[in-house]
């Protein structure tokens, strides 16, 4: 299997598009024409990993983070990330990277420990803004369901969990063609009115070139009238961070020992669980709603607060950031590598759905580069 076709599903799944601009998301070395025989999982590609990968022939390592954030001038193998990248290049291994474009999408790294803790009712804490389109058109009526189900095949129409989503509004188009036209319909230099279905969907912006050449082909006029607009809507489904309800409220400690158990760590720094009233004026002394977000979470902490969480699971709290919390929240900070060690499984899950055949093996190395005493 050629390694393009691998990057293609897992990019469907985690658009490059979600990734903050400071990260560097997506193939890192490889030529995107090799053929694959199997892929390593694994959270950091690092020397040790890369080396398992040699000593079991993965010609293919995914990785949660980039090995290279910035930009290398030299490569030299001064330091561990240069010899990462020789070592991979000497010995033929690709390496790609899902990253914080993973951390966005409704089924990524956060729904992995959602599902984790058992949560319910889960969705997004803080949804992204400012990455939605809309596309208005107009066909012949005749001809909209062939355009429609072009776009939807081209990604527009996704509201949530719905799919081929459209607002349709039958009307007439008027239009006169010069000299140097070939209409469709009706002929040159004289006006014509057509019975035309217009056609509203919504799509991503990173699909819009893909959509409006999808319109195009599918549209049987000459010049193809439609209009994008950016919209300021709120994307639900994607964003950072999740918030959801326990299935069973539980005291600190109870939650605690539990949080402690499913996300395997071995220790958690905290702050204390202050119980609020509920609408009745009780004070209840349980925890049932719990926000997380995987790897340095500290910048959610307001997000997790106003949306009336008890307790915010996270990595890479700062000292000071704790009192941040002003008893109003419970942090409770796992640790970055901990929070995120499940993340693998993802690569593994959204692989096998496309490829059933297709070898993955998780890196036996643990690669928290901090230990516990």
């Amino acid at each position: 299997m050629k390694l393009k076709e691998i990057i293609a599903v897992l990019e469907e799944f985690a658009p490059p598009a979600l990734q903050e601009s400071y990260d560097n998301a997506g193939l890192i070395t490889g030529n995107p024409e090799m053929e694959i025989t199997e892929a390593m999982l694994c959270l950091d590609a690092t020397e040790e990993v890369i080396e398992e990968a040699i000593q079991t022939k993965c010609n293919l390592v995914i990785a949660h983070h980039p090995i290279i954030f910035s930009g290398l001038k030299k490569i030299t193998g001064s330091n561990y990330v240069e010899r990462v990248i020789i070592r991979a290049i000497k010995n033929d291994i690709a390496i790609y990277a899902a990253h914080t474009n993973l951390d966005n999408v409704h089924y990524g790294v956060n729904k992995k420990i959602c599902e984790r803790l058992q949560l319910r009712n889960t969705r997004i804490l803080s949804p992204l803004k400012g990455k939605l389109m809309k596309l208005f058109t107009f066909a012949p009526n005749e001809h909209a369901l062939k355009v429609r189900e072009a776009l939807f095949a081209a990604g527009a129409g996704m509201i949530g969990n719905y799919d081929e989503c459209s607002f349709n509004s039958e009307g007439y188009g008027t239009f006169r063609g010069n000299d140097e036209t070939n209409p469709f319909v009706g002929a040159k230099g004289i006006q014509h009115r057509e019975e035309e279905t217009k056609i509203e969907v919504i799509f991503p912006g990173w699909l819009q070139s893909k959509i409006v050449s999808a319109l195009k082909e599918s549209h049987p006029y000459e010049e193809v009238a439609y209009d994008v607009i950016a919209l300021s809507n709120d994307w639900a489904n994607t964003g950072a961070g999740m918030i959801g309800e326990l299935e069973h409220p539980m005291v600190a400690n109870d939650f605690l020992s539990f949080l402690k158990e499913k996300m395997n760590t071995q220790t958690i720094r905290y702050t204390k669980f202050t119980a609020r009233p509920d609408k009745s004026g009780t004070h209840d002394s349980r925890l049932t709603t719990i926000a997380v977000c995987g790897g340095a979470g500290s910048f959610l902490l307001k997000d997790a607060i106003n949306a009336k969480a008890d307790a915010f699971v996270t990595g890479d709290f700062k000292y000071h950031q704790f009192f941040d919390a002003e008893n109003k929240i419970m942090i409770c900070d796992i640790g970055h590598y901990e929070s995120e060690q499940f993340t693998p499984g993802i690569f593994a899950e959204v692989l096998r759905r496309k490829f059933p055949t297709f070898a993955t093996r998780f890196t036996s190395i643990n690669t928290n580069p901090i230990k516990y005493y």
